[in-house]
């Protein structure tokens, strides 16, 4: 059985590509920790500061499930699944990779940075059909109290 443990913010992985710092929890992209490389079904958490009109083109994910959590800003996200909407500040997005997604997330401010989390799970199942999903939790929602997100 796995336990918990602590780990300091400072000692997270970090790139820096100019328009993007990103913090990794876990081994991710050209960072790479044997000691974190997931937890459990847990594969990816990174905190993201994306700078203004900047972001991800269009990339292909599979068999994973990912939760994006807007801490701040707004982020233009369109899909090969016909979804094209701008998440916000106190936003929460499920996509279900399963077969096979393509799909794009830029900055929808030419001013602001965007600053999110995003997360990655190993599906129970592989090859599930993809998936979508948003939904608002506003402030009072979230104080004092747990929010089922995904």
């Amino acid at each position: 059985m796995q336990t918990i443990q602590v780990r300091k913010s400072s000692e997270r992985g970090y790139a820096n590509r100019g328009w993007l710092e990103s913090y990794h929890s876990f081994s991710f992209a050209e960072y790479h920790d044997p000691q974190y490389m997931h937890f459990s079904t847990l594969r990816v958490i990174n905190e993201d500061v994306i700078g203004p009109a900047q972001g991800f083109g269009m990339h292909p994910h599979n068999n994973m499930e990912i939760v994006t959590y807007m801490l701040q800003g707004a982020l233009q996200h369109t899909d090969n699944m016909g979804h094209s909407s701008v998440i916000k500040s106190g936003d929460v997005q499920r996509m279900t990779a399963g077969t096979g997604v393509m799909h794009s997330e830029v900055n929808a401010s030419k001013t602001e940075d965007v600053h999110l989390l995003q997360i990655w799970i190993l599906p129970e199942r592989l090859h599930l059909p993809p998936g979508y999903e948003e939904k608002h939790f506003s402030a009072s929602k979230k104080s004092n109290q747990w929010c089922l997100i995904a």
